[in-house]
């Protein structure tokens, strides 16, 4: 906040002193940062902002009034300082009163003035022009009550032009302490005065003597021929003659003093007009004053000249001052209609709008300037929008074009070069390039190290929600603050009908409450609506399509943009409430939002799905200690990434809901995690039973003919199919017992819903994945080993009536361990884990087999029965640590269908024998000893 501004400082006036009226200019500090901000100016305890006109911070002209008191302080009092001081004083003199019979060097009104509160002159008496001090000395008011002087004088007055006039009263009251030789000189003065009186009278004599004395002569003479002649014919005659020397006299008196006469009521005239038009030259000057502050912008000067004058003349019954008075009303009513349009016109601040209604209100325009500016701003607001709209919808398709030229220029330019070798194997080509960028326009907008120079970073549709939210937040808080302020009358709290103005305005505002709540509701649909059209079409009837979309969605937004433009409207949000706007009418904003995360899930779930197939062109088939590639860490990554990436749309913020409120909601989330984990189990079964060339590469966005495609899977193209099977069992089984958990966590973390429904589906799933490469392996390799049996048991002819004597296991067997030992060696090579899984499923094949050949046998001899004794128990004690209970009861049958041994000599010969088995394979069985621990738990 800036620093509060100091209290008005006057140190100086000029004149500093004068009678009531006289024009003075106050210098000082602070005294005010423009007219509107001065609101107090007196002098010696008169009020004279009236008549002040602001200059600058350091200068104020003014009049001085008509104060009581003689001397006094100049205090300036602003809107932004308060009330100051003055260094200075101010003394004020009493006018002379000059008569009008008095000699004068300058112009005097004349006394006879105009009263312009009453329309009719005052005229002064007579009496009244005489000497205001007839005793020529100063006087000097005593302090006798007024009371105790009309006692001591009943029925008396101190008005020496009374006719009860009292010259004791008149001396005690105004010369109570005059000194005695004072009293002598006034005495003096009054010898003077009445001696002045009686020479002017002498003075006036002496001046028309001749006069009299050429009348009397004339009446002499008639009066001598009167009585010569002494007949009435004289008299009659005589008389005749008098009269018509009259005549003559007055019409030669007439024809010389009529110029002069008329002269002086010309003159007259001329003097009357001249006082009227030095008197009422505020009214004629008015008209042009007030163009040329219309024309410079003040205003406020405008509006007071018009209200001093209303109060004038709003009401006279003279002529002139009606006709010029017209024409003050016909420049008022131009400067409103000025004002209005400067109100309507837009764009315009606050404190503009404010100080142009209160003009209006100050001017009483018809009508409510106010609502008609919260009107206007409304509209204009809402063809702000629109106009954003328009504007990027329009660029986008003009990009596209663009976009689409350069790709053909492209390919033209790559096609037609020379230095092109269509047979290379190195070169990519420009097909591959161009879907490698397109990848990347979907998912990897973030992604600034492989933008291209003519794709921009941000799509449209971000950066128009930006600029709209932007545009939405800059200007409803005025608007709203413009209407709090038309609600509370503070819209008029510096006019001058203060009261009356902030009661209308309260009760248009309690009229027009509904009509501004659905302007807020217009402004918030269209926000809404604009966004909508833009991210989410589908969410819009076909009609409102029409009117808020237009965009071009060649590929929805991804998650992370959706995310961005996600805490945008969350920004705007928290700004529309800051402004105390209810949140009825935020609501909408609310369930934009919601629909935007649940939107954004969605989204990055399916992108998820989309980037765990791509996994599969990852698999490098690099095996660690523990039988694993990097493929299930890649897999658990990708996801941690993607719900780390949503942890700020599935956190809720103040007056949000929750994501999952929805059944639907958690119906789709839980079937796209569900379809998450069996992509991934897809891509695992993909790469186990696909030869090389059957791998589905329709989702990579590199070159189909660059040499690099699959370069990880070529480079290990050693390993067989046996081996990846191998490979995707160990990885299935720590799926199974660690990363699917580990995924299950995180969901629980991040507030899923049904996560124990997606672990089950996708462990069956998984379970079953592993089930059939479990069996392919072993058919893989099981088979081969249970096919050489019977060749090998019968081969030569071999029969088991007629044998010799047994001298040792046979070579068939030996053949069929060595071929078991080569299973252990190729699964131990892997993973040591899968080995006993692997192993007893074998032996189950391998007894299995043998047990039905023994059981297929119709007969054996005593040397039969030997052999395969010894057979069956040498295959049995060899792979003893990998037996089952199916495995076990396949040797039990397959003993069970031999004659027993009944002598002690054959039971001593198959020990011996058995011996010597173990001893001469001792190395090669030492797979079979491993310690009780690698043994599989069934």
């Amino acid at each position: 906040m800036s620093r509060a501004r100091q209290p008005p400082l006057v140190t100086g006036i000029s004149p500093n002193e004068g009678i009531s009226w006289t024009k003075v200019t106050i210098r000082g500090e602070n005294l005010g940062t423009g007219p509107t901000d001065l609101i107090g100016l007196t002098i010696c305890g008169h009020n004279c902002l009236l008549t002040a006109e602001w200059m600058s911070a350091s200068k104020i002209v003014c009049r001085v009034g008509q104060a009581k008191n003689d001397k006094g302080d100049i205090i300036v009092t602003t809107k932004s300082g308060g009330k100051g001081t003055s260094t200075v004083s101010f003394k004020l003199l009493k006018p002379e009163k000059i008569g009008i019979l008095d000699q004068s060097a300058v112009w005097v009104d004349e006394m006879n003035y105009y009263d312009m509160r009453t329309d009719r002159n005052k005229g002064i008496p007579p009496l009244s022009l005489r000497p205001a001090n007839p005793l020529g000395i100063e006087i000097d008011k005593g302090r006798f009550p007024q009371k105790d002087l009309e006692s001591l004088f009943p029925g008396m007055s101190a008005d020496f032009t009374s006719e009860n006039f009292s010259a004791a009263w008149y001396l005690i009251e105004n010369h109570s302490t005059t000194s005695f030789d004072q009293l002598k000189t006034a005495v003096v003065n009054l010898k003077k005065q009445a001696n002045k009186k009686n020479e002017g009278s002498l003075a006036y004599v002496k001046g028309g003597l001749s006069t009299f004395f050429e009348a009397q002569d004339a009446l002499s003479a008639i009066h001598q021929k009167l009585e010569a002649d002494g007949t009435e014919k004289v008299e009659g005659s005589m008389t005749q003659k008098l009269e018509n020397v009259l005549n003559r006299a007055s019409n030669t008196a007439d024809t010389l003093f009529q110029e002069v006469l008329g002269r002086k009521d010309k003159a007259d005239s001329t003097r009357n007009a001249l006082n009227v038009l030095q008197r009422f030259k505020f009214l004629f000057n008015l008209p042009l004053n007030i163009e040329r502050n219309i024309q410079k912008g003040d205003y406020d000067v405008v509006i007071n000249d018009y209200e001093k004058a209303k109060s004038l003349f709003g009401k006279t019954e003279v002529q002139v001052f009606k006709k010029y008075y017209a024409e003050v009303e016909t420049r008022i009513e131009a400067l409103r209609e000025l004002l209005l349009d400067k109100l309507l016109e837009t764009p315009s601040t606050l404190h503009d709008q404010k100080r142009y209604i209160r003009y209006l209100s100050d001017l009483h325009a018809p009508g409510d300037p106010a609502w008609q500016c919260i009107g206007a701003q409304h509209q204009w607001i809402l063809q702000l929008m629109h106009n954003c709209k328009e504007s990027y919808v329009k660029e986008q398709k003009g990009k596209d074009t663009f976009l689409f030229y350069l790709y053909i220029y492209i390919c033209s330019a790559l096609l037609h070069s020379p230095m092109l070798d269509l047979d290379s194997d190195v070169r990519p080509s420009p097909i591959g390039h161009l879907s490698q960028t397109a990848s990347l326009k979907r998912g990897s907008s973030f992604q600034s190290g492989r933008d291209d120079a003519w794709r921009y970073k941000a799509p449209q549709q971000v950066v128009f929600v930006e600029k709209l939210t932007k545009l939405v937040v800059s200007q409803l808080p005025n608007f709203w603050k413009l209407w709090v302020s038309y609600v509370n009358g503070s819209l008029f709290s510096e006019t001058a009908e203060k009261s009356g103005q902030m009661e209308r305005s309260k009760k248009n505002a309690r009229q027009r409450q509904n009509d501004f709540k659905k302007m807020i509701q217009e402004v918030m649909h269209s926000l809404v609506k604009l966004i909508r059209g833009a991210l989410l079409p589908f969410s819009l009837r076909e009609g409102e399509l029409r009117q808020y979309g237009g965009w071009e969605m060649k590929s929805e937004l991804s998650g992370q943009w959706l995310t961005h433009v996600i805490q945008t409207v969350r920004l705007s949000s928290e700004s529309l409430t800051a402004l105390e706007i209810p949140n009825d009418m935020l609501q909408i904003i609310q369930d934009l939002i919601l629909d935007l995360r649940v939107r954004c899930i969605i989204v990055t779930l399916q992108h998820t799905a989309e980037d765990i197939k791509r996994l599969a062109e990852k698999e490098d088939w690099v095996v660690d200690n523990e039988g694993l590639t990097s493929l299930p860490s890649q897999f658990e990554q990708c996801i941690i990434h993607s719900l780390q990436s949503l942890k700020t749309v599935l956190d809720c913020k103040p007056g949000e809901a929750s994501v999952f409120q929805q059944q639907k909601t958690q119906e789709d989330v839980c079937q796209l995690s569900i379809g998450i984990m069996q992509g991934f189990i897809d891509c695992l079964e993909q790469l186990s039973t696909k030869p090389d060339g059957d791998i589905d590469t329709s989702h990579l966005s590199v070159d189909v003919s660059s040499p690099d495609l699959f370069g990880s899977i070529h480079e290990e193209s050693s390993l067989s199919s046996e081996q990846r099977l191998l490979i995707a069992l160990s990885n299935c089984r720590y799926l199974e017992r660690h990363t699917f958990l580990n995924i299950a966590e995180h969901f629980e973390k991040h507030g899923f819903q049904g996560v124990d429904k997606i672990t089950q589906v996708s462990m069956e799933s998984l379970k079953e994945l592993d089930q059939r490469l479990f069996e392919m392996y072993i058919e893989f390799k099981a088979d081969p080993i249970v096919g050489s049996l019977e060749p090998g048991i019968y081969a030569g002819y071999f029969d088991w009536k007629d044998c010799l004597v047994p001298t040792g296991v046979r070579n068939y067997l030996k053949e069929a361990l060595v071929n078991i030992i080569a299973v252990h060696a190729e699964v131990f090579t892997i993973s040591k884990d899968l080995v006993p899984r692997v192993m007893s499923r074998v032996v189950e094949a391998v007894s299995e087999e043998l047990s039905r050949l023994m059981q297929c046998v119709s007969s054996f001899s005593k040397n039969g029965a030997l052999q395969a004794k010894l057979e069956i128990c040498a295959l049995r004690d060899t792979v003893a640590i990998y037996l089952t209970p199916e495995s076990k009861s396949s040797f039990k049958q397959a003993l069970e269908a031999l004659p027993q041994l009944s002598s002690g000599t054959d039971r001593k010969l198959l020990e011996e024998l058995l011996n010597k088995f173990k001893s001469s394979m001792h190395l090669q069985l030492t797979c079979f000893q491993a310690s009780s621990s690698a043994m599989m738990k069934t």
